[in-house]
């Protein structure tokens, strides 16, 4: 190829500019005209985000400061004028009962719940040494999305920090208070136990990196030690008191994995013996726990959505997956949350023997319209035999995942399905558009996806192979730390490997018979169950699969809404996987509780606020907003106090709304 010297100019015909010429440079023109209007449209739509944003954000500070503006009676005041005297808080009432500080308690938070800050980063995360990154007012995220998306995540390849970031997590009784400033976690629960004398040196807030394996936060951090040498230092200070531990949501898998580890000998294990938990824990009230996994998990996995993101990107198609402020959000979402190996441990375990299969699941007859009981009076195992819900015509929940309406309620034998698990996933995507954002989907190609598509329909087991298909880097680190089966014999040796210890069917309890475990939980609140999935339009750039929120059922109470078949639970987790484990493979001396530890079911009917000033209520059963519910922090305050779980109310100790022990007969599972 020629090139011209430096500083020759270019010859002129001497004849003026040729036609050629001239038409060039009529096109360079119009190239340049749509350009500006491009950039335009592009500005546009940054300020308008940005604009958008931003009256969010000052609509939410201003009303909070309206809020702590206001004499501190005033809320209370209006209230009380509305709907009658406010009852006393729990520790309040309880106070006046005489009850006082009794047992140390260990409250264990959950997934996303507890902040995380700094300690090195990169360039671009300049001036934020120890500031939160996840908790707190989240500016960061508004300021510098793709600087913090960065940080955020983790090591694709170990699940531990990239080089050059470390994040920690905040510690004490401030990691997990509040989530963001007005909207709490655990400061209430924590407040009313203030009431009847607890105080820092009686609670402690068991915070470690939610992101990574339960494992790994022994390997990086000392996580589990510090939460065994800190139960050991409560116990000793507090006459030989054993702890009351108090785990939420993905915490009860922490947990349980932690019961596992402190007994196991060194170097897996915290080499407490055989006889830790029995010396040092009086209770586990596990609120809102995931037990056998969720279903939420599998569509958040498999394409970086549940039902609310499901229906923003059905109002606004391709907008989430758009390249907004120079980010396609879902995409990145999904390539953060993918290196975060702990929303592995709750994919759904059991498989199709607890979940159901293409044609049958223990909760088919569930009706999405029952009456409703507005209260939490009690009601035990014995008064469920009838069920609390009407029969409707059965649903096939076993399917987790259905590509179309059609394949959701048709029998098996009529469905038609390809297999995918040896499919060449063929081409590549092209697409220069998509700038560097990594998803495992870029290396399926057009090929892999319709395989995965023409499977048609997937139950618990075939999730598995599915996640194996679309993320099997994803899932390789996942298989090193979490199991999802029923395990055959439980004295097999490879079941002392810490990959088994998160799940509660293919581990057996401590040896601790007068140890007590609670399984505390919402009830009657839709909850994520099932899905009906599409092809995503222009998968070449976008996540190619997403839920198709036009598939609704055809009666009115009908389970199905905007392509999510729902069930009864507490928004999260359904009744199934928080209730199963107490209401039957642990209830008495089974296989997985071999010294019967006694083990209760606390049901809370949820009942919303009653009007705006009671905020979130005291009587929700939703997932995280259960925590400011009145009689749940009355059960946990007594169990603190030194009650047991019969004192709580009724013989049995249970108080049940749902149909749990009906559906736990209906699972055939060996005990």
């Amino acid at each position: 190829m020629l090139r011209r010297r430096k500083g020759s100019e270019p010859e002129k015909s001497s004849g003026g500019d040729s036609k050629d010429q001239r038409e060039d440079e009529s096109k360079k023109e119009k190239e340049k005209e749509k350009g500006k209007l491009k950039s335009t449209k592009k500005w546009s739509c940054i300020d308008n985000c940005c604009w958008f944003v931003g009256c969010i954000c000052s609509i939410w500070w201003f009303l909070l400061f309206l809020f702590n503006a206001m004499p501190a009676s005033f809320p209370q005041y209006v209230t009380e004028a509305i709907t009658g005297p406010l009852p006393d808080p729990p520790g309040v009432k309880l106070r006046k009962e005489g009850l006082t500080v009794n047992h140390p308690v260990v409250f264990v938070p959950g997934i996303v719940t507890g902040g995380l800050e700094l300690w090195e980063g990169h360039q671009c995360a300049d001036g934020l040494f120890r500031k939160r990154l996840w908790g707190g007012t989240f500016g960061e995220v508004y300021k510098r999305p793709l600087c913090w998306v960065e940080h955020m995540s983790l090591d694709n390849e170990t699940g531990l920090d990239p080089p050059g970031i470390r994040i920690r997590p905040v510690s004490g009784l401030v990691a997990a208070d509040y989530f963001a400033p007005g909207y709490f976690v655990w400061a209430v629960l924590i407040a009313n136990l203030a009431r009847i004398g607890y105080e820092e040196k009686t609670m402690y807030m068991a915070a470690y990196d939610w992101r990574i394996s339960f494992q790994n936060t022994e390997v990086r951090d000392q996580s589990l030690s510090r939460i065994k040498s800190n139960i050991e230092l409560m116990v000793a200070t507090n006459g030989g008191k054993k702890v009351v531990v108090i785990p939420h949501s993905m915490g009860v898998l922490y947990f349980l994995h932690f019961m596992k580890w402190v007994e196991a000998p060194a170097p897996m294990g915290g080499g407490g013996g055989s006889g830790w938990c029995a010396k040092h824990i009086k209770a586990v009230m596990n609120i809102g726990g995931p037990f056998l996994g969720v279903p939420k998990a599998v569509s958040g996995l498999f394409s970086a959505e549940a039902k609310d993101i499901a229906v923003a990107r059905g109002i606004a198609p391709g907008f989430l997956d758009a390249d907004v402020f120079g980010l396609q959000t879902l995409q990145h979402v999904m390539r953060m949350t993918r290196t975060w190996d702990s929303t592995m441990s709750m994919i759904p375990k059991g498989g199709d023997t607890v979940w159901g299969n293409l044609d049958w699941s223990p909760e088919a007859e569930y009706s999405c319209n029952p009456k409703k009981q507005m209260n939490n009076d009690n009601k035990t195992a014995d008064q469920t035999e009838k069920g609390s819900l009407g029969l409707k015509n059965s649903m096939n929940y076993g399917r987790i995942i259905s590509f179309g309406k059609d394949v959701a309620e048709a029998h098996s034998s009529r469905i038609e399905r390809l297999d995918f698990r040896g499919a060449v996933k063929g081409k590549n995507f092209v697409n220069t558009t998509c700038r560097d954002i990594w998803t495992e989907y870029d290396d399926m190609g057009i090929g892999g996806v319709q395989a995965v598509v023409d499977y048609k329909s997937y139950t618990a087991d075939s999730i598995l192979d599915l996640l194996h298909f679309v993320a099997p880097k994803m899932m390789s680190r996942g298989d090193a730390h979490f199991s999802y089966g029923i395990a055959d014999n439980l004295d097999d040796p490879k079941y002392k490997h810490y990959k088994y210890w998160s799940n509660p069917l293919e581990t057996k309890l401590p040896n601790a018979p007068d140890m007590e475990i609670y399984s505390m939980y919402g009830v009657g609140i839709p909850t994520e169950r099932a899905y009906v999935y599409k092809l995503t339009p222009g998968a070449e750039c976008y996540i190619p699969f997403q839920i198709d929120t036009s598939a609704d059922g055809s009666s009115k109470d009908t389970c199905l809404k905007g392509g999510v078949f729902s069930v009864d639970g507490d928004e999260t987790v359904p009744v199934l996987s928080a209730g199963f484990m107490c209401a039957k493979a642990w209830r008495g001396k089974t296989r997985f509780n071999p010294s019967g530890i006694q083990t209760y079911i606390r049901e809370y009917d949820h009942a919303p606020p009653a009007n705006l000033l009671e905020g979130r209520g005291t009587q929700s059963g939703a997932h995280v907003d259960i925590m400011g519910n009145f009689a749940l922090i009355e059960d946990i305050i007594r169990v603190a106090a030194g009650a047991t779980g019969k004192d709580l109310g009724g013989e049995s100790g249970d108080r049940v709304y749902s149909d749990i022990f009906k559906w736990s007969e209906k699972i055939n599972l060996k005990l």
